[in-house]
């Protein structure tokens, strides 16, 4: 084991181990059995050593969602991609709850590529002309009901002992951003189908000026003003 990787264990450790969440450079330092300056010279700052920690921790579950083979059905995937946020929220309570928390200035590489791969799922239903707002819009709507339930399992677990509360959640999400071939009542936004499709593959002979500008109009069409 190197000496970074020592580090960032020790620092997980001792985060599992506090109530408050919170370590000291100095309780790093000595779980992993280097000096101060060794620490820094690979780490800025104790928010640059946080946000290492995070992402070490949320490489195990990143790399599964990486390997994981789609299906035919994106809702699906999404639905899955939802339950395992949570498992792995539940799974590693102190790494999930640093990795939300506002206390931490830097952002984790680990929050990116995990909003990016919910947009390429949402992206996936769109395309499929499933999806009934825009694809932006969606993946906030997920990423803050799912991050917040997750939190609410993890701060308040006394009050959350429902066992399908997670499931409720989900598909009341999943219900109000989607449509079903079937259910013509409630119709996906050609808009939405159109601008992600586009997105993936930008019409041949088109400068990027105009396909920029295709966007935009698409973009007031998709959310009109009002």
């Amino acid at each position: 084991m190197n000496t970074e990787t020592r580090i960032l264990e020790a620092a997980a450790a001792l985060l599992v181990e506090s109530p408050a969440g919170d370590i000291s450079i100095r309780a790093v330092c000595e779980a992993a059995q280097v000096g101060a300056p060794t620490l820094y010279r690979l780490f800025e700052d104790k928010d640059a050593l946080l946000a290492a920690v995070v992402d070490h921790g949320f490489e195990q579950y990143l790399a599964s969602k990486r390997a994981a083979a789609t299906s035919d059905d994106p809702v699906q995937d999404l639905r899955d991609g939802w339950d395992s946020h949570v498992a792995f929220a539940l799974a590693q309570p102190a790494c999930y709850k640093l990795m939300y928390s506002p206390a931490l200035a830097g952002r984790p590489g680990a929050a990116g590529e995990a909003h990016r791969m919910l947009v390429a799922v949402i992206e996936r239903i769109a395309v499929a002309g499933r999806l009934s707002v825009p694809v932006d819009r969606a993946a906030q709507m997920v990423m803050a009901a799912n991050v917040g339930l997750a939190l609410s399992l993890l701060y308040r677990p006394d009050v959350n002992q429902d066992p399908v509360l997670s499931d409720s959640v989900r598909d009341a999400v999943v219900t109000t951003i989607t449509t079903r071939a079937a259910a013509p009542e409630v119709a996906a936004s050609p808009v939405t189908t159109l601008r992600t499709r586009l997105r993936q593959a930008p019409p041949p002979g088109f400068t990027p000026a105009e396909t920029a500008l295709l966007h935009e109009w698409l973009g007031r069409l998709e959310t009109p003003i009002t």
